[in-house]
């Protein structure tokens, strides 16, 4: 397929409708795959029929770091398999990575899928090892929504408690566009969260603490979905309490142009992908296990 050729076509139906879905098949399209698998489907994890997929780097076994990614969608919409692209674009930069899907409402409300996240980074915890990832270095990124779950499992500390999971597990994360003070509630949040009788704990910035994980927060100036105050106040609040925080306010993106710059065919919009990886990058370095023995590799994934 000639890319250049189709580019101003794609973008022009990307930017018209942009769902994740058509992103995810532009981004193979384009070569977004290459270097990259997903060795396991749909693997269960919970208690409650929620599944997740692994991806993986086509390069020596590892162990390599490991990025749980959380897509978007409101708390109402989204699958695992619509934000492949995001998967793939971590995958070839070295990352073994996790994306669940959550339950989603109308069927649940708060917290419920903040609990499946916790699930999310249970099953991790406990099996990334087998597909060549490194459990010593696992760092949260989201979307939006998704972006939303990386700061409070990131924040506070209650959900990976509850789950049975050591809060200092996490030790980066990157939240792109996501929604962290919004309280009065407004749109599709009312639904999500409205119901939960103290509000304030269902906000991201009242969990900010000195000891948090490195934290990227990404915006754009031009996101009118989830405003850029919610990453500018949070990253204010955190720098404030000297805890370890990068603001990037990409200049002209909105809301869903911060995905669509993971994907392949879209990475001129900004250097969301590159910023982000350098970052984890950076806060892993001090996380280093020694490479995994290619038998134990090969038996987990098949090869």
């Amino acid at each position: 397929m000639k890319i250049r050729f189709f580019t101003p076509l794609l973008a022009f139906l990307a930017a018209a409708c942009s769902p994740p879905g058509m992103l995810s098949a532009l981004d193979a399209a384009s070569g977004g795959g290459r270097g990259v698998a997903r060795i396991a489907t749909a693997v269960p994890f919970g208690e409650h029929g929620q599944t997740l997929d692994v991806w993986s780097p086509d390069t020596p076994p590892g162990p390599h770091p490991v990025v749980i990614f959380f897509y978007g969608g409101g708390w109402v919409k989204g699958t695992r398999q619509d934000y492949a692209f995001a998967a793939r674009a971590f995958a070839s930069r070295g990352f073994t990575v996790v994306v669940p899907d959550y339950r989603k409402v109308p069927g649940v409300r708060f917290p419920v899928f903040l609990q499946d996240s916790a699930d999310a980074v249970k099953w991790t915890r406990d099996n990334v090892a087998r597909f060549g990832g490194d459990r010593g270095r696992i760092a949260l990124a989201g979307h939006s929504a998704g972006a939303y779950a990386v700061a409070m499992l990131t924040l506070d500390k209650r959900w990976l408690t509850d789950a049975g999971v050591d809060p200092e597990i996490i030790k980066a994360a990157v939240g792109l566009c996501g929604p962290y003070d919004f309280y009065p509630f407004t749109g599709r949040a009312i639904a999500a969260l409205g119901a939960w009788p103290r509000p304030r704990e269902t906000q991201p910035i009242a969990f900010a603490r000195a000891d948090a994980p490195p934290m990227l927060l990404v915006t754009g100036t031009k996101d009118t979905t989830v405003r850029p105050k919610n990453a500018i106040n949070l990253a204010r609040a955190l720098k404030a309490l000297g805890a370890p925080v990068v603001l990037r306010n990409y200049e002209g993106l909105d809301h869903e142009d911060v995905a669509m710059a993971l994907s392949k065919p879209f990475r001129s919009k900004g250097s969301v992908l590159a910023d982000s990886v350098a970052f984890i990058d950076a806060a892993l370095a001090r996380h280093v296990s020694p490479p995994a023995k290619k038998g134990a590799m090969d038996r987990a994934t098949g090869r």
